[in-house]
């Protein structure tokens, strides 16, 4: 019998070894990044940017698969049904929090099948328009839109976007009903302001910098408590006369549910090492934004944040027609 004991406790620390080894060993081969929403986007561009800085850490290829449609949940829904192993991620933003009250038949549930890995940045949202339309400055879009609304065409990334959010907030604010036309994410739907096929839109700075600063768009105001250092002259929602209107599109990045805390631990410190790359810091400043501090890049912020923002983004579309 003492043999048998022996080879049993050997094989037991063998068994054990292996398992530690195949997880201080992670990753051993690509990681892929799901991306619900269309390459070209707001989400997408700070998908890109964290994936090459991670590849240099992880020693990995950190790829980007974009999947548009259904406001993100279509996209998201193949990370819920991963296999757990950390080799399937899912990057997007504050729109994950509104799943659960927009889509009653979810094959998932956002807050118990994902693990959260950690929070990215919070980037402010621009309204912009066409740049010939007519309203000069938001208080005059919003006597415009509570004339007009049915006829101006707002585009966004579908319901439950952070741009549909947006869109709720702004009719919310002037008491009427614009026509929302829903997107497979915000790069067609600027494509189309730029072209003049739709009247206005909420995006995030990451996707609206750029076309501002060329004239492309007209903007409007900044959805943030302060003008940001990149628009100065874009002034805020709240000093335009709507008080108390924020709203900021926060990025986070999570893992299937049930992915090992070692393998998270592993993720969330080469996302902390990607969120300090001066390379990450310059291109996201060039966009008005900033990478979240270490202790905002960590599983335990990320499950606060997202638990929080469920709680109040259910009541806001509760008490909506969104569905």
């Amino acid at each position: 019998m003492k043999p048998i004991r022996m080879a049993l406790v050997a094989l037991l620390v063998s068994t054990a070894a292996n398992a530690a080894n195949a997880q201080t060993s992670f990753p051993e081969r690509p990681i892929t990044i799901m991306v619900p929403a269309a390459a070209g986007g707001p989400s997408d561009t700070v998908a890109r940017l964290i994936a090459q800085s991670m590849s240099k850490t992880l020693g990995q290829q950190v790829l980007i698969e974009n999947m548009g449609g259904a406001g993100g949940s279509l996209g998201a829904a193949t990370v819920a049904q991963a296999d757990p192993d950390g080799y399937r991620l899912l990057l997007y933003h504050i729109g994950v929090a509104t799943f659960a009250a927009l889509y009653p038949n979810l094959t998932y549930k956002p807050i118990e099948d994902f693990s959260s890995v950690g929070l990215i940045t919070e980037v402010p949202m621009t309204i912009v328009g066409r740049k010939d339309l007519e309203p000069k400055t938001l208080t005059d879009l919003l006597a415009y839109l509570k004339q007009n609304g049915p006829a101006v065409t707002f585009g966004t990334a579908g319901t439950g976007a952070v741009s549909h959010l947006c869109g709720m907030l702004i009719e919310d604010a002037t008491k009427s009903k614009m026509t929302l036309v829903p997107y497979k994410g915000m790069g067609p739907a600027m494509t189309d302001l730029i072209g003049g096929r739709i009247d206005l839109a909420c995006d995030q700075t990451t996707n609206t910098v750029t076309q501002i600063k060329a004239n492309e768009v007209k903007p409007y105001a900044v959805t943030t408590r302060a003008r940001i250092a990149v628009l100065p002259d874009v002034p805020t929602v709240d000093e335009s006369g709507v008080k108390g209107f924020e709203l900021s599109a926060w990025h986070a990045l999570w893992a299937p549910k049930g992915t090992p805390e070692d393998v998270r631990a592993k993720l969330s410190d080469a996302l902390k090492l990607a969120l300090k790359d001066k390379t990450v810091i310059d291109r996201m400043a060039s966009l008005g934004t900033t990478p979240v501090s270490d202790d905002q890049a960590t599983p335990a912020a990320l499950d606060q944040k997202f638990k929080a923002e469920v709680e109040r983004l259910t009541a806001l579309i509760a008490s909506s027609s969104a569905k």
